[in-house]
């Protein structure tokens, strides 16, 4: 178990196309999400978000979003196959549009939705030369940890990595050195 207090609460994992998520069965989705889910929640996580690296226009639209309760409740694993983070923003925006009280923190309550905190982490399935189109709003304070392991492969291990080098991090939230 990684010691790490209470520095990390949602980590987000983003890998893979559509087609990609349609090809890995219930089974497989089950497996995904305890393994990474267990890993999360014994670094004291409490949310893991796992969403798709970018649309793929031509895929089935039949994968639907799910959440698996993880270790016993200590971490809810949200699969989220909306692959273009501007659509989920424009989803937001429509949910909130009611409301007068639209705002940075009501908007990020609906992107994450039930997660209540944004992703301190967010681990790329993908070179570092390239941000995955779905992630919009993240990448403003998630630390970003690339990763070429293909989503059907990544496992425990591979959390516990990224995990590893978040807390190996001084944390500036958007802030720059001076």
């Amino acid at each position: 178990m990684i010691d790490v207090g209470s520095s990390l609460a949602h980590v987000m994992v983003v890998g893979g196309t559509r087609r990609d998520w349609d090809d890995i069965s219930e089974a497989g989705w089950t497996r995904l999400a305890e393994e990474l889910g267990t890993a999360v929640a014994d670094a004291g996580g409490a949310w893991l978000t796992i969403r798709a690296y970018e649309s793929d226009p031509d895929a089935p639209h039949d994968v639907f979003r799910r959440h698996y309760a993880i270790a016993g409740g200590r971490c809810t694993v949200i699969v989220d196959p909306l692959g273009d983070g501007r659509e989920r923003f424009a989803e937001a925006m429509r949910r909130l549009a009611p409301s007068a009280a639209v705002d940075e923190k009501t908007v990020a309550g609906v992107l994450y939705e039930p997660a209540d905190v944004e992703p301190d982490l967010v681990v790329v399935l993908g070179p570092p030369t390239r941000l995955p189109p779905s992630l919009v709003w993240e990448l403003a304070y998630g630390e970003l940890v690339f990763d070429q392991t293909p989503l059907v492969e990544l496992g425990a291990t591979h959390v516990h990595t990224a995990i590893e080098d978040f807390h190996g991090r001084r944390r500036r939230f958007g802030g720059i050195d001076t």
